[in-house]
């Protein structure tokens, strides 16, 4: 997984500006309930993200899009003059509340569930590709 995803954000810099952050695991998760967990993980969250950031949450309860619908969505944010989007992956149990609700949208990859690994991958892949859609070059095929 890390040497494909490795592989897609050294493809991503040909395009835009890319990069991967990981925020560290929750001490002593085992002894914190889930909405403490999702606390934690936001207030780590907000720690990484400016007021100026356009932020996207790749939650399973989000606005679903084909690749070459969020191609144009990503188009879109670029000629807008969106300066820096965000995209957010939550952890085990989802986003708290403030994260939730702050967000400028949200994103479904899919109603499964999917590792943090899987869902970066997926994510990186799917991010490069709305990059070919819009140069028009052969790599996605309809």
């Amino acid at each position: 997984m890390k040497e494909g995803i490795d592989d897609y954000v050294k493809r991503l810099s040909f395009y835009i500006p890319f990069e991967i952050r990981v925020i560290p695991d929750i001490k002593n998760r085992s002894t914190l309930s889930i909405d403490i967990q999702k606390e934690k993980e936001g207030q780590l969250i907000a720690n990484q993200l400016s007021s100026t950031d356009f932020v996207i949450l790749l939650d399973e309860h989000g606005t679903e899009l084909s690749s070459t619908e969020f191609s144009g969505w990503i188009e879109k944010k670029m000629i807008s003059g969106t300066r820096q989007i965000v995209f957010v992956i939550g952890g085990p149990y989802g986003f708290s509340k403030t994260v939730s609700e702050s967000a400028d949208f949200k994103i479904s990859l899919s109603q499964m569930t999917f590792s943090h690994q899987m869902v970066r991958m997926i994510f990186v892949e799917q991010l490069y590709r709305a990059m070919t859609i819009l140069r028009n070059e052969p790599y996605h095929h309809e």
